[in-house]
């Protein structure tokens, strides 16, 4: 009995050794982090800024892998379904949200197949037009839809994109539905914008910030309590006279449901390193946005932005009617 107990023991003992091993030798190869929309958006542009200030702390490269569709829910649910060891990671927008209420046949229990890492930046949004829109302040923006709310066009990125909740949120800031333009993805969508093709469009800095800069389009307003530094000539919404209109598009790190609670912990401090690295910090006020604080840069953090956002776009949501299967 007394070497059975001995080396059951030596068992476990040699156990923990090996999990401890593995644990600190996390990560051994490169990781992935899905980024659930097409390369060269806003989302996109923030993951590879972040993965490559994670990839020198970590020691191993960090990838962007694109895997667009369906608003953001394919690549969402390609993360939901992978092996939850630490080499497959999602980085997705305010979509994580409003998809538990956008989509009827969601594939995956959104505050339940995850494991939570942490926020990664609010990135402000931009009430823009055709640059030759005949309306020159926001008040007179919002009296013009309303008098033409049945030919003046709002373009957006498709279902669950920002600039399709943005669009949401300004009819509904207006009291009036106008005629909405979906697009596969955030670049025709622009394109369309600049031609006059369309006639509104309501996007993230990090994708509108260079076209208000240069004057090829026209912009109302930022949806921020205070104007940014890097648009200091764009009034809020507030002092547009516009209420209802104060959010950012919030960005999330997660694993798989199931990754160890270690290499959580790991995935959390680096992208806190990264998030106060230089180059990082520069390039997001360039875009017009700056980086998650240490304290929102967890999975508490993460978790219960996640849960109240639910909470608040579900409404909005729901009076639009506008949903996907």
């Amino acid at each position: 009995m007394k070497k059975l107990i001995a080396a059951l023991a030596a068992a476990a003992a040699v156990t923990l050794y090996s999990f401890a091993a593995g644990a600190q030798a996390y990560p051994e190869r490169t990781i992935t982090v899905v980024v659930p929309f097409s390369a060269g958006g806003p989302t996109d542009t923030v993951t590879r800024l972040v993965a490559e200030a994670m990839s020198k702390d970590l020691g191993q490269q960090v990838l962007v892998e694109n895997v667009g569709g369906a608003g953001g829910t394919l690549g969402a649910k390609r993360v939901a379904d992978a092996e939850p060891d630490g080499y497959t990671l999602l980085l997705y927008h305010i979509g994580m949200a409003t998809s538990a209420t956008l989509y009827r046949n969601l594939p995956y229990d959104t505050l339940n197949a995850f494991e939570y890492i942490g926020l990664v930046t609010e990135v402000p949004m931009t009430i823009l037009a055709k640059k030759d829109m005949e309306a020159d302040t926001l008040a007179e923006l919002v009296d013009y839809a309303k008098a033409n709310a049945d030919k003046v066009t709002v373009a957006n990125a498709g279902i669950g994109a920002a600039s399709h909740l943005c669009g949401m949120l300004f009819m509904s800031a207006i009291g009036t539905p106008l005629v909405t333009v979906p697009y596969k993805g955030t670049g025709p969508a622009m394109t369309d914008l600049l031609g006059g093709q369309v006639d509104i469009m309501c996007d993230q800095t990090t994708n509108t910030t260079k076209q208000i800069q240069a004057g090829t389009v026209k912009a109302y307003a930022v949806t921020t309590p205070e104007r940014l530094d890097v648009l200091p000539d764009v009034p809020t919404t507030a002092e547009g006279g516009l209420t209802g209109m104060e959010f950012g598009i919030w960005h999330g790190l997660y694993a798989p449901k199931g990754t160890q609670a270690d290499i959580v912990d790991r995935l959390s401090k680096s992208l806190q390193v990264a998030l106060k690295d230089e180059n990082v910090a520069a390039r997001f006020a360039e875009l017009g946005t700056k980086p998650s604080s240490e304290p929102d840069a967890t999975p508490e953090a993460l978790k219960a932005k996640l849960e109240s956002e639910i909470a608040r776009w579900k409404p909005v949501i729901d009076a639009a009617g506008q949903y996907a299967d």
